[in-house]
């Protein structure tokens, strides 16, 4: 008798598995195209992608190139098209050499959900955790509080090609124009925050050409680590000040040195499980409505004219939070 039962609870079991395995394999696919694979704050973003994806029955998985190209975007996203992918979605390196690759993907009938790009061409829909003003004047007003208002600082961004880096530099450099005049931009901006070693290369250099600079405005996660290195290097902790979005655990020892002073992020673990939420509500066939309740974002008040959905959600990284954030992961 304990012999049947056990071969039936096995039996009902694998039933059940095969049923589920069934269903995602329904569901369709989504994969989820970053700037860069490997380093901290899209490893959160991928775990993010992985356990919403199993929550909902959905094969979600993260592709991560080896280095933030355009063209190693634009392949991935051809791959995807090729395995006949439900849903694409992308953090874009550069919004406008993806437009075509796009643009395909949806003739072909794909959902297209982008993040860090808003008002993509070519997508359905973009994400934002945090609106672009916001984001950029809260990063002006640490720097300049932290500076006391006068002093040359410097800008960083992920590269000169990504919108949203883009658009948060504007904000704070226009906020900072406004409201500290005694603030000086060093040079335009620099598109290396992708890339610590280059985010520390170039604030070397910068620490060399301008004595009098004070500070960093790092808009890309690895530009806050490169810069806050640097900082340390050179030997100019409490002279020169570095803000940014960065992952806590990557930062979290330059912050405690204070070679990082802090900044803001948006959880990317989070934002992970926002594109697995989005691509099953969007597969099911159901719109994307004003009031609407979406896990992740809230009640949404989305720009249907620009496809784009926009909540504020800030996370300070400052002494008294970043161990926290980081034991999460982030």
């Amino acid at each position: 008798m304990i012999k049947k039962i056990l071969v039936a609870a096995l039996a009902t079991s694998l039933s059940l598995a095969g049923a589920a395995a069934a269903f995602a394999q329904d569901a369709g696919k989504v994969g989820v195209v970053v700037k860069i694979g490997g380093i901290p704050w899209f490893n959160a973003m991928e775990a993010g992608i992985k356990e919403r994806g199993q929550k909902l029955g959905i094969d979600a998985f993260m592709v991560g190139p080896t280095s933030a190209d355009p063209a190693l975007q634009v392949r991935a996203i051809e791959d995807l098209i090729a395995q006949g992918v439900k849903v694409i979605g992308v953090v874009p390196n550069d919004a406008k050499v993806l437009e075509p690759v796009l643009t395909k993907a949806k003739e072909k009938g794909i959902i297209v959900i982008t993040h860090e790009s808003p008002s993509q061409k070519g997508a359905d829909w973009d994400f934002e955790l945090a609106s672009s003003t916001g984001f950029g004047e809260a990063h002006g007003k640490l720097l300049a509080e932290k500076m006391g208002g006068k002093g040359e600082y410097a800008v960083f961004v992920g590269s000169l090609t990504v919108p949203l880096h883009n658009a948060w530099a504007d904000a704070a450099i226009a906020y900072i124009k406004k409201n500290h005049p005694d603030m000086t931009l060093v040079g335009e901006r620099y598109g290396v925050a992708e890339d610590v070693d280059k985010s520390r290369s170039t604030a070397l250099d910068l620490i060399s050409a301008h004595p009098d600079l004070k500070g960093f405005l790092a808009f890309g996660s690895q530009g806050p680590i490169g810069a806050g290195r640097a900082v340390e290097e050179r030997r100019k902790v409490g002279e020169i000040f570095v803000f940014g979005p960065f992952s806590p655990g990557q930062g979290q020892k330059l912050v405690k040195s204070d070679a990082i002073s802090g900044g803001f992020m948006w959880n990317p673990k989070q934002a992970g499980e926002v594109f697995v939420t989005l691509a099953d509500k969007l597969m099911k066939g159901e719109e994307v409505k004003d009031g609407d309740e979406i896990e992740g974002l809230g009640k949404v008040k989305p720009d249907f004219e620009n496809r784009n959905i926009i909540v504020d959600q800030l996370v300070p990284i400052n002494k008294d939070t970043v161990a926290d954030l980081a034991a999460m992961g982030l």
